[in-house]
């Protein structure tokens, strides 16, 4: 799975109230590995909630799931 498709599965993932997340997260981190990126970067437009209540949840599930994650 590339690093693209890894996102776009979190972000169907997210919309599904979070089914399957932790396999996705694992999956966005392999890829990020193979392609040599530090860090997920996801559309705030595409979040469930968008607000940096949201934001700060996501990135500190992510992180502990090893991933870190930024915001465009």
């Amino acid at each position: 799975m590339s690093y693209s498709e890894a996102i776009e599965a979190i972000y169907a993932s997210i919309r599904n109230d979070n089914e399957d997340i932790d396999t996705h997260i694992a999956a966005l981190k392999s890829a990020m590995a193979r392609e040599g990126l530090k860090e997920a970067t996801f559309e705030t437009a595409k979040l469930a909630q968008p607000n940096r209540q949201g934001r700060k949840l996501m990135q500190a599930y992510f992180r502990k799931k090893g991933v870190a994650v930024g915001f465009s």
